[in-house]
């Protein structure tokens, strides 16, 4: 007969998966305020920082 031993418990502990989570929401939240803080600007001081519009998902998206 076999017998396995693990010295893991089954399921999980969300202390154990807590750090990431905050992480995701830290790194979310701040996409979304710099998303936000570029669509407050306008189109000239985007051109001043060399974006457009149509730029600012393409630079959120990086920030990942």
């Amino acid at each position: 007969m076999t017998s396995y031993t693990t010295s893991r418990p089954i399921g999980f502990s969300l202390f154990e998966y807590a750090p990431r989570v905050f992480a995701g929401l830290v790194s979310w939240h701040e996409r979304r305020i710099t998303r936000n803080e570029l669509y407050r600007l306008s189109d000239r001081e985007l051109e001043d920082i060399g974006l457009t519009r149509g730029d600012i998902d393409d630079v959120v998206a990086r920030l990942r």
